[in-house]
């Protein structure tokens, strides 16, 4: 039986989310369709135009992602601080930049004089509107809800294109994170829909690889910053060469057709993250299949059951992909 949302999000122990929606009525309604003969790739665009706009909207950053054939992948970091840090006019100018508001919140926004007496409903929709910033429930309804009414138009029907309810994962440390990333941007290769990283179509990778020929990372993405922390802007605690090389030698191993392994210099990340190469190739081959609820190690798992109350600790078994190395 589906777990509430509030069951699944814990943000006191951590802010990494793997989540991943699927779409519905038939097998294929982005990429091509082997009844029809169409080719819905464009919808594919909509996908990642859509996503990336969100980016400047939500305080919720995009660490990943690829657009598959029949589903969406997605590695993001809520930032609950920065929706906090907001003013008022900023929370509702954000808002409005996907949705209208009430009344009241344009008559704000436009400098108009707000009557005492609207007052308690206009700090009520900042504090709905600041909250809803910075939640994956609302994340992925921006996502998906414009997606599906333009689907919808084009195929001249009604009713859902995606399934009732996208799945959320919590990534409760760094190697959780780093392997999701990886698994996410390696998800068209181990599909065989592209034979290099830039290649592929629709995912972050390509945008970092592209974004990194200029010597540049992506705007709409989280950047790498590198292994040190202190006085760093927010982003991944790894340098994006070490990760585009590490990414780059595991789509060759499991890739059936090539040969590959991990050099001794990129092996580096994986001593970090105390993960065994061997190992590290099955989580990134099979993540989907060893992780059906949150990742990481048997230390976190339980501090995050015990902060969301719960009785038992579901897939904790999983986590001996992440101590092996102890």
């Amino acid at each position: 039986m589906p777990r509430p949302r509030r069951t699944q999000i814990s943000i006191e122990d951590t802010s990494w989310y793997h989540c991943c929606s699927r779409v519905c009525r038939r097998a294929l309604l982005m990429g091509d369709d082997n009844l029809t003969g169409k080719n819905y790739d464009h919808r594919r665009a909509w996908v990642e135009s859509q996503l990336l706009t969100l980016t400047s909207a939500f305080a919720i950053d995009v660490a990943a992602y690829a657009v598959m054939s029949n589903h969406l992948h997605l590695v993001l970091n809520v930032d609950i601080y920065q929706s906090n840090r907001w003013t008022d006019r900023e929370v509702i100018e954000h808002w409005h930049q996907l949705f209208k508001g009430t009344e009241i919140t344009q008559k704000f926004v436009q400098g108009e004089i707000i009557e005492s007496d609207e007052i308690t409903a206009l700090k009520h929709s900042i504090a709905q509107y600041r909250s809803r910033l910075s939640d994956i429930s609302w994340f992925m309804r921006a996502l998906n809800e414009p997606i599906a009414r333009k689907a919808n138009i084009e195929d001249n029907c009604t009713g859902h294109f995606w399934e009732g309810r996208f799945k959320s994962q919590a990534l409760l440390d760094e190697a959780a994170v780093l392997a999701c990333m990886a698994y996410v941007d390696l998800n068209p290769i181990r599909a065989k829909m592209a034979d290099t990283p830039e290649q592929s179509d629709y995912t972050s990778l390509k945008l970092r690889v592209k974004a990194a020929l200029k010597g540049k990372q992506p705007k709409r993405l989280l950047p790498f910053i590198g292994n040190e922390c202190l006085n760093q802007p927010k982003g991944i605690n790894f340098s994006l060469k070490e990760y585009l090389e590490l990414v780059d030698e595991t789509g060759r191993i499991i890739r059936n057709d090539k040969r590959g392994a991990i050099s001794s210099n990129t092996a580096k990340i994986l001593t970090r993250l105390n993960i065994p190469s061997d190992i590290w190739i099955r989580i990134i081959s099979e993540f989907g299949k060893l992780f059906h609820g949150p990742v990481g190690t048997l230390q976190e798992l339980t501090s995050y059951c015990d902060h969301l109350e719960k009785r038992r600790r579901h897939f904790s078994s999983c986590c001996q992909y992440f101590q092996a190395g102890e």
